[in-house]
């Protein structure tokens, strides 16, 4: 969060310094802005930091190339939409090792996946037409490169987009598609040469031109490969075949049909030297020594020991020749010749044709209980259930709900199924609202405390939502279908929240609340002014509960004179704004100017009567108000002043003893507060807590004496209010969004 925001405040920086040239200047802001024309790239550590870099770019006017990490194919579409171009690493995860039974239970399944789908990553962007050039930059061992590539090639890629990748498109990239990246006339003489297609197997580069000047590599090596006869002294002749790789010295002697001998054949500047047994005789059907070999027959001298034969070739007449021992000493003559249309045949036959390999689906999200497709929506018939409506109507037996396009469409009795909508007995099963977590850390990536400073209400959680947590799937599992993801407590003034509904394989966007108003976190307590935090955190200010009051003070008195700079400049004409500097435009300031009208509202974190005696009578006099506490374990002392002042409250149903300052916390908090007429709601704080808040809301029944309609409002249109989400969603009511849970049993 805090490096998001700290990009988002350079860029503003650097373009307020550009509009003041006049001012005394900043020469890494300068800079920033004379190199905002090169190509940017931008090293994200994942698919999701992929789409954050992108957005970043997107409010700085600065399209990046991003370096992702090789799984952007876990996102294809919504990579695809950025419009970047991407830097892709030929660098795949090593197969497991699954030999052990409980080590192979520990392996996620997403890396498991991962080490599946790895290598189609790059086949998988070309055929979406999502641009990228290759890099060997994560490779440990750098020759790795060639064979990795063509790895990728065996799992999708043309020959044609990965040698694009390597050429044209990194020189467009680099601007420079006018000097370098292809063959053409009066382009810079930068080219290979290979003895094989690029990406054949057996290619061997053997020149590399740089502006005209030839680096030899290697030479192009001699292809002794294929089928020979061979003729050795006064024996019959035999056939054999050579295998192997071209440029190696050594090829293996394969007997062909009806032969039998198996050896070696050492190639040393055309010099050879043939060594085979003629006693490793090929098996037949039933185990016994073929009895048809020309080069082996029984009774030979042949028949023991190993033939030795040593010569030359010549690549003229592409012939063996030269001198050699039979396995008995006797001195022999021999030549093996090349049988050109046989080699050919050989060749054809022993091609590797290797299929593609065949792979699993992308899940989304792509982690455990992830899925292919999305469910898709169509009206749906509950009837005749429970109905807890959390509305004035309470409890409705035998009651059907239709929903229909997301909406609670209808309510009542023997309602009719649309055409083409499914129907779901409810018999004695119940209805209620989805669960509202009003307090939730969550599907935060990368830390939900930038505890850096005191204020830092420029970050914001949205950047960073994390739409792969398994909590997500947790929280639906217990009910619960939309949150508050806040900001920590490291803070007197935190981070601004995101309110998202648990929608399981969206993405970070998607699963946003549209339209939904701006939060932020506050605290108070041990947390801020850092009592637990060791002995060497002692330096950043606050460290007493005075201090905590006087951030709270100063930043709002910064924001005041803020606004006021801001409303000055802004009452001035085109004309006259061009003459004057105008006020830095500050993200941290801009939340608390919401705060202070009404755009952004404070979720603040609470536990002793006089801290929160404390934030009510600041707000009273720097003119904010405090939406809602949080914790509030104390706020059964103080829920006079806080519904006097309008806030309202979230607390634990039965949390204390956990650190000092709960220790007046009471199991009846959250009925004393109702009861006094405060807006209540029962949150989590806690990603196990959050799947059973409706557990939590009902310990109000037993603490407390509240109904049970009650307790279920404590975690569905109570928390809705709060944010101001009451409108949409909460209660089961016609129009509102269909964020409903079918319970087995009394919720």
């Amino acid at each position: 969060m805090g490096s998001i925001a700290l990009l988002r405040q350079t860029y503003l920086d650097a373009q307020w310094n550009q509009r003041n040239p006049r001012r005394e200047q900043n020469l890494s802001l300068q800079a920033l802005s004379q190199q905002k024309g090169l190509p940017a790239i931008f090293q994200a550590s994942d698919k999701l930091s992929a789409l954050r870099a992108d957005k970043v770019g997107d409010e700085a006017g600065q399209q990046y190339i991003i370096k992702g990490r090789g799984d952007e194919y876990q996102r294809l579409n919504d990579l695809k939409a950025t419009g970047a171009t991407f830097v892709l690493a030929l660098n795949y995860p090593d197969a497991y090792n699954v030999e052990d039974v409980y080590d192979a239970l520990r392996i996620p399944l997403e890396d498991l996946k991962h080490w599946e789908l790895a290598p189609a990553n790059a086949a998988k962007l070309s055929q979406a037409g999502v641009p990228f050039v290759l890099t060997a930059a994560d490779l440990k061992d750098k020759k790795k490169f060639l064979p990795n590539l063509r790895k990728a090639v065996q799992y999708g890629l043309s020959e044609q987009a990965a040698l694009q990748a390597l050429t044209e498109t990194p020189a467009r990239l680099l601007r420079a598609q006018d000097r370098i990246g292809a063959l053409k006339p009066g382009m810079e003489a930068n080219f290979v040469v290979c003895s094989a297609r690029f990406l054949a197997d057996d290619n061997v580069l053997l020149d590399n031109w740089v502006q005209g000047e030839r680096y030899q590599l290697s030479t192009v090596p001699a292809d002794y490969r294929g089928v020979y006869t061979l003729k050795i002294g006064e024996q019959p002749e035999g056939r054999f075949l050579l295998q192997g790789k071209p440029e190696a010295p050594e090829l293996k002697i394969v007997p062909t049909a009806g032969d039998t001998i198996r050896g070696n054949v050492t190639v040393t500047s055309d010099l050879a030297t043939v060594v085979f047994n003629p006693s490793d005789k090929q098996k037949g059907k039933r185990g016994k020594s073929a009895d048809n070999s020309t080069l082996n027959p029984q009774n030979s001298t042949l028949s023991t020991g190993s033939v030795r034969l040593s010569g030359y070739y010549t690549q003229e007449g592409r012939v063996f020749q030269g001198d050699g021992l039979l396995a008995d000493g006797t001195p022999v003559k021999w030549r093996a010749a090349r049988l050109e249309e046989a080699s050919r045949a050989a060749k054809r036959d022993s091609a590797k044709v290797t299929p593609p390999p065949v792979l699993g689906s992308v899940i989304f999200p792509f982690a455990a209980y992830g899925r292919t497709e999305f469910p898709s929506q169509q009206p749906t018939l509950i009837k005749n259930t429970t109905v807890w409506t959390s509305e004035a109507d309470g409890k409705l037996e035998n009651t059907d709900v239709l929903l229909v396009n997301g909406k609670i469409s209808k309510i009542g009795k023997g309602l009719a199924l649309p055409k083409g909508g499914r129907s779901i007995d409810g018999t004695g099963k119940h209805l209620s609202p989805g669960i509202i977590d009003e307090h939730s850390h969550i599907a935060v990536a990368g830390g939900v405390n930038e505890g850096t400073q005191a204020v830092t209400s420029e970050v914001r959680v949205s950047d960073v939502v994390d739409n792969e947590d398994v909590g997500i799937y947790r929280d639906l599992a217990g009910g619960v279908v939309a949150a508050q993801l806040l900001h920590g407590s490291a803070n007197p003034i935190g981070g601004q929240s995101a309110l998202i509904k648990m929608r399981w394989g969206a993405t970070p966007e998607d699963m946003k609340i549209a339209g939904a108003p701006g939060f932020i976190k506050f605290a108070l307590g041990e947390n801020v002014k850092q009592s637990n935090w060791g002995e060497l955190n002692v330096l950043r200010f606050p460290q007493t509960r005075m201090g905590t009051e006087q951030v709270f003070v100063d930043a709002f008195t910064r924001a005041k004179e803020y606004e006021k700079d801001l409303a000055a400049y802004n009452k001035l004409g085109k004309g006259k704004q061009n003459k004057t500097e105008g006020p830095r435009r500050d993200l941290e300031l801009d939340a608390l100017v919401e705060i202070m009208n009404r755009q952004r509202f404070i979720t603040c974190h609470s536990y002793v009567q006089s801290e929160i005696n404390m934030l009510l009578g600041v707000a009273d006099r720097m003119g904010f108000k405090v939406n809602t506490f949080t914790h509030i374990l104390e706020g059964y002392k103080v829920a006079d002043k806080m519904k006097a002042h309008g806030a309202n409250a979230s607390t634990f149903s039965d949390w204390w003893a956990y650190k000092n300052e709960v220790r007046d916390a009471i199991p009846y908090n959250a009925a004393i507060m109702t009861r006094a007429g405060l807006n209540v709601a029962i949150n989590s704080d806690d990603a196990e807590m959050s799947r059973r808040l409706n557990q939590e809301a009902a310990k109000t029944v037993k603490y407390g004496g509240l109904t049970e309609e009650e307790a279920l409002r404590l975690v569905t249109i109570n928390p809705a209010k709060m944010l101001h989400l009451d409108d949409k969603m909460g209660s089961i009511k016609e129009g509102k969004d269909a964020d409903v849970v079918l319970w087995t049993d009394n919720p």
